[in-house]
């Protein structure tokens, strides 16, 4: 079992070595990633129903971003926004097509549920795609103990979305 490192908390996970981390989504290997992203959400998602932010969307205060890197290389990524003091929204997950299979998506995943249950947060809910495209992160999201819920914030019921929930007990 490899070890996953994030903000000096250890989580075990079968896979190699990642380093998940805090980062700026403006660092080009970032960005560049972050493009990938947008592009796939555009591919798969009319435009009115593309929720995925851009880098700027992304470097405000509300919103805590993470990187997941083996060897320096960045393999995905991730992001939590605060909606209030007990509820956290999960944005901007995306793995590398190439590293896509590999753990990276549950290791950003796990920090990110770690960090919730730190700001003691009550709940995570998420909006994700309901195409076939999107069926590996929803079942990442299955596998972690999300489950449906209607839409939440300011998200409107749409074909396209699929709005997801976790209850977490704070540490």
């Amino acid at each position: 079992m490899g070890r996953v490192r994030s903000e000096g908390a250890e989580t075990l996970t079968d896979t190699s070595s990642y380093v998940v981390s805090t980062d700026d989504p403006r660092a080009p290997d970032v960005r560049a990633l972050l493009q990938r992203h947008l592009d796939f959400a555009n591919e798969h998602s009319p435009p009115e129903d593309v929720h995925a932010l851009d880098v700027d969307g992304l470097a405000v205060p509300e919103i805590t971003f993470l990187s997941v890197r083996e060897g320096g290389v960045l393999l995905g990524v991730g992001a939590i926004k605060e909606l209030d003091p007990g509820h956290g929204e999960l944005k901007s997950m995306h793995t590398l097509i190439e590293a896509r299979g590999r753990g990276v998506g549950r290791a950003v995943l796990t920090a990110l549920l770690e960090l919730a249950r730190t700001r003691g947060y009550t709940r995570v809910s998420l909006e994700t795609g309901s195409m076939a495209a999107f069926a590996p992160a929803r079942a990442m999201y299955v596998a972690a103990g999300f489950v449906d819920c209607g839409p939440f914030a300011d998200y409107v019921e749409s074909s396209y979305s699929t709005f997801m929930s976790l209850a977490l007990t704070p540490h």
